[in-house]
């Protein structure tokens, strides 16, 4: 392989890695014991690091892009922008389904949350009513309707694996965070790939959401009972 390959390689890897790390409940609560002041601001510095860790990945990418090893020929390469479109689309709309200020930090940040754990809601949004992770599908549509040189492809099989990787262990926390009503998600709605026999309806989507919330609440009164 080529050198140039071998250090992007190593280069996804490491981030990979350190991404997990710190998005880990483990690595969480070693914080909020050891520097509980630290945890208002952990999931926004977690994101900024995340953003500014890839942006040498990226020049690797572009200065080094190696050899074209395949390119959306004639009418192919509208349909794969098509593609890309679409799925930027896709994500732009779920945003709505988000609660954007919980998932940057600013909310932890703004009113000094301390727990470790999520305080977002079970929420399953339309495109949540077809595959767990959406934002990890529409992902792989947009990075594989690129033209791929050499950087590119070995970026976006490293990419899709982590993808698949990283929701395993999402799905770890979220069975944490909401219990029997996540499981029973699990079961019914396939990972990455929408399957049109699996899927949920818009009712049993809320019967699903209530259930999280139900089970939230008997968690809070229990915790606060003595």
């Amino acid at each position: 392989m080529d050198a140039d390959l071998v250090v992007l390689a190593g280069a996804w890897l490491a981030y990979f890695a350190f991404h997990s790390v710190l998005a880990s409940l483990a690595v969480k609560r070693r914080v909020a014991a050891r520097y509980p002041r630290w945890m208002p601001a952990y999931r926004l510095g977690f994101n900024v690091l995340a953003v500014l860790l890839l942006l040498p990945l990226l020049a690797l990418i572009l200065l080094r892009p190696g050899p074209m090893l395949w390119d959306w020929p004639g009418l192919w390469g509208w349909f794969a922008n098509g593609l890309a479109l679409a799925a930027l689309g896709g994500f732009l709309l779920s945003l709505r389904h988000y609660d954007t200020d919980e998932f940057l930090g600013l909310r932890q940040l703004r009113e000094r949350e301390r727990r470790v754990e999520d305080q977002e809601r079970l929420r399953i949004s339309p495109l949540h009513r077809h595959v767990r992770h959406p934002w990890y599908s529409l992902g792989l549509v947009l990075i594989w309707t690129r033209d791929l040189n050499a950087a590119w492809l070995l970026s976006a099989v490293v990419m899709s694996g982590y993808f698949w990787f990283g929701s395993v262990l999402e799905e770890r926390k979220l069975i944490a965070y909401h219990g029997e009503a996540y499981r029973r998600y699990r079961a019914r709605v396939p990972r990455l790939l929408p399957l049109p026999w699996r899927r949920l309806t818009p009712a049993e989507a809320v019967e699903l959401e209530a259930l999280a919330a139900r089970d939230a609440g008997a968690r809070h009164r229990s915790a606060e009972d003595p």
